[in-house]
């Protein structure tokens, strides 16, 4: 039986995947990861999707420093 893979959710940025992944979209076709850690985007922003490019990063704060959407 193949092992566990790790999976964290991390609070405000992507889902990481340790170990390489078989990702099946809505359409169902499917995009594979052999990365040690693969980041899967949760917000809808990024251009790369279903990984993560960092873009949730670029929120723009408002003046009591909550991310604003």
């Amino acid at each position: 039986m193949d092992e566990a893979r790790r999976v964290v959710v991390t609070g405000e940025g992507p889902v990481l995947v340790f170990g390489p992944v078989d990702v099946e979209m809505p359409d169902g076709t499917r995009v594979r990861s052999d990365r040690a850690v693969t980041a899967l985007c949760t917000c809808g922003r990024s251009r790369r999707r279903p990984f993560c490019d960092t873009s949730h990063r670029r929120r723009v704060r408002d003046t009591e420093g909550k991310k604003s959407p």
